[in-house]
């Protein structure tokens, strides 16, 4: 894989990510909020959507730094910027799952409600 498509794929995990958290802020989070309090305003998940956004903006930036010849691809200069938002991802993933997971979902939705939530 050359230098350039790397950097694409990491081009589109960002814009991949945004897609996935933009939908889930607008479409579904406030769906579940409506009975699930994990999914209200300001609370655990969106603060992470928060602090990995913050992240990818980063990463964003350096990126196209990159793509433009303003700087080097340093695996080590990207790592460090990929670090700065890891945890708290992989913690959002484990914190969804968690969520959404079957037993959870019973406790705040009825079998019929569920068919109706347009997701």
């Amino acid at each position: 894989m050359s230098i350039r498509q790397f950097i694409g794929v990491g081009d589109d995990f960002c814009h991949h990510l945004t897609i996935h958290h933009t939908i889930e802020e607008r479409h579904i989070f406030p769906i579940l909020a409506r009975k699930m309090p994990a999914f209200k305003k300001e609370l655990e998940l969106l603060t992470q959507h928060k602090q990995i956004h913050n992240g990818l903006d980063k990463f964003e930036e350096y990126l196209g730094q990159c793509r433009s010849g303003e700087k080097e691809l340093r695996m080590e200069e990207m790592k460090a910027i990929l670090d700065t938002f890891g945890k708290v991802l992989w913690q959002h993933l484990d914190d969804e799952v968690h969520e959404l997971r079957a037993e959870n979902m019973r406790k705040y939705w009825t079998p019929a409600e569920m068919a109706r939530i347009p997701i």
